[in-house]
């Protein structure tokens, strides 16, 4: 027998809040009876897993000791982009000039995440 992730669970001062940001990051729903003030909800992801938000009263301290690396549909760079628009923040740039590496960054609470490059942009450096 084995044990299945059920969900990844994110300790946050703001559940419903920081839900939202990751739900526009993934283009995934929110949980169907999630609301504001919500001090826990849930973003679906597919195949049942779920990102949940648990509402805790200490703020976060230190790095992540596990964290999501995304790999965009469209380039690295335009994920990038539109990530620092939905609120994240850069964290560290370790893209390099022939195209390789990742972005770390960070969503509106401080929760470390990489963006890596997407499957065009691995295909267009093999070529």
């Amino acid at each position: 027998m084995v044990s299945v992730v059920q969900n990844v669970a994110v300790d946050c001062t703001d559940a419903y809040e920081l839900a939202r940001f990751w739900s526009a990051a993934l283009g995934r729903p929110l949980h169907p009876e999630a609301e504001p003030g919500d001090v826990e909800t849930a973003v679906i992801l597919p195949d049942g897993l779920q990102l949940y938000f648990n509402q805790v009263p200490e703020p976060k301290t230190v790095k992540n000791r596990i964290h999501l690396c995304l790999r965009p549909e469209t380039s690295r760079e335009e994920e990038v982009h539109r990530l620092l628009g939905l609120g994240a923040t850069l964290v560290a740039d370790r893209r390099e000039p022939d195209g390789a590496g990742w972005a770390v960054l960070a969503d509106p609470e401080g929760n470390e995440f990489c963006v890596l490059r997407s499957e065009a942009d691995r295909a267009a450096m093999s070529s």
